[in-house]
């Protein structure tokens, strides 16, 4: 069931810092940077902006959207390629405030409010030789990327984000403050990971730290063929545990460290991370640049902050994108990503290709709310683009490309979904499948019965 709107005039002069935390409103200084998210193409307004300074504001801001019935949409990092941290005439809770980070070295543990981003995270942690593993941007806001699963540089060492989440303070759609873990609410805490925001407001995270002193990892970047793709991908998935690869088959954008020659053309930009010895990594690695003569090569012993790469924080793209898993990149299916890659028009476009298994595909697939333990490949086809007129021309070349690349594994990662208004049937055939969704569903009816936190890919309540 979803929220029923009632009529009401939302007066903004009764909003007060006090109760609420910060009040931004339309033309105010900070409301039009305040309402931008990090996708190009999304340009909302919402109602009103609040930045709540605790978990007891953030209450008073899910009971106001409730007694309203605006729309509530919940900010992090403001990342989500769907844009879904700012609405439409609405009330927008941005978690921007809550930034406690709290490390317990010894014990190592770590509680993090909502407002930090992945890289601050990563930093604190790493002046104690400890890390979680999140995903590969410094500006993410963890409270997303949690929420979703969490896929990144540690997750076949490690596992995912949501597998080393302890607990987790939630405020519910009744404005309640639960924490929830393995013992305390078990069916909330099993949602949490991997369904989303779609039961609450997550203001803190208890996770578990590894003990990481340094990576071997960095850039590499070659020449592509198909036979070369195919390589690369085989040795990824024939690597140890340690090492995680995100490769990018892209046109390559004018980098300076990337011969002019092959700007505008494929080539294969990979990330490559190996969390243990340098030494052995170094020899992991070689086995990479073996393949053939690289274009650029970055890859060196690092601390672990140093693998997300400088960002632009006025850099709003806009792209189009599909995602999914695949089972396998043989002669055949490096042909076709090349052939579609070669053949886009846009600025950069490409395949995104990040080798699974390791300690993800060792957690039960009902042990959270992600489903895709076993899938072997996660693939991101993307573009990005200048113009919002040619957005019909690369929606159809996406389409184009994602049918071509398609195998046998009908899953997509949450996270890396675009479509603001993803349908039912794609997610429940494609990102909770089965069991997964009408899990999912029940729990959403008992925490979220009116469908109060629906700006996400949203989950219906279960009907009696």
């Amino acid at each position: 069931m979803t929220a029923q709107f009632r009529p009401y005039s939302l007066s903004l002069g009764e909003l007060t810092d006090e109760e609420y935390g910060q009040v931004i409103k339309p033309g105010d200084g900070e409301y039009e940077t305040a309402r931008k998210v990090y996708a190009g193409d999304v340009d909302r307004k919402p109602a009103v902006i609040l930045r709540p300074r605790d978990a007891r504001q953030v209450a008073r801001v899910v009971t106001l959207a409730r007694r309203t019935g605006l729309q509530l949409a919940v900010r992090s990092g403001g990342h989500s390629p769907a844009g879904h941290g700012v609405c439409e005439g609405g009330i927008v809770l941005d978690l921007a405030h809550l930034r406690a980070l709290e490390i317990d070295a010894e014990a190592r543990t770590a509680w993090a409010e909502t407002g930090l981003t992945a890289g601050e995270y990563a930093t604190a942690a790493a002046e104690h030789g400890l890390a979680t593993g999140f995903g590969d941007g410094t500006q993410v806001g963890i409270g997303g990327i949690t929420l979703g699963g969490g896929i990144g540089y540690l997750c076949r060492k490690h596992g995912m984000t949501i597998d080393d989440l302890l607990a987790a303070e939630i405020v519910t759609a009744d404005g309640e403050l639960l924490l929830v873990d393995e013992h305390q609410h078990p069916d909330l805490f099993w949602a949490i990971r991997g369904g989303g925001g779609n039961f609450g407001v997550a203001t803190r995270f208890k996770f578990r730290l590894h003990e990481l002193d340094g990576v071997y990892g960095g850039m590499l970047v070659l020449p592509v063929t198909p036979e070369i793709l195919e390589s690369f991908i085989a040795e990824a998935e024939a690597a140890p545990e340690e090492l995680s690869t995100i490769v990018n088959v892209w046109t390559a954008p004018p980098f300076p460290f990337v011969p002019e020659e092959y700007h505008g053309k494929p080539i294969i930009l990979a990330m490559l991370c190996y969390a243990g010895d340098a030494d052995k990594g170094q020899e992991v690695v070689e086995r990479f640049r073996a393949i053939a003569p690289p274009l650029a090569d970055m890859v060196q012993a690092m601390p672990y902050p140093g693998m997300f790469p400088p960002v632009d924080p006025l850099e709003h793209p806009i792209s189009v994108s599909r995602n999914m898993f695949i089972d396998r990149v043989d002669r055949a299916t490096a042909e076709t990503v090349l052939e579609h890659v070669s053949a886009s028009g846009a600025m950069v476009a490409g395949a995104q290709l990040r080798v699974l298994g390791g300690a993800l595909a060792r957690v039960p697939s009902d042990a959270t709310a992600f489903a895709h333990r076993q899938s072997r490949i996660m693939v991101l086809l993307s573009a990005i683009y200048a113009d919002l007129a040619e957005a019909e021309v690369h929606e159809r070349w996406v389409d184009a490309f994602a049918a071509a690349v398609r195998q046998s594994d009908p899953g997509a990662y949450a996270n890396f979904i675009m479509d603001a208004e993803a349908g039912q049937d794609q997610l429940r055939n494609a990102v909770y499948p089965g069991a997964t969704g009408e899990r999912l569903a029940r729990v959403k009816a008992k925490y979220d019965p009116e469908n109060i936190f629906r700006s996400n890919h949203n989950i219906l309540p279960a009907t009696a």
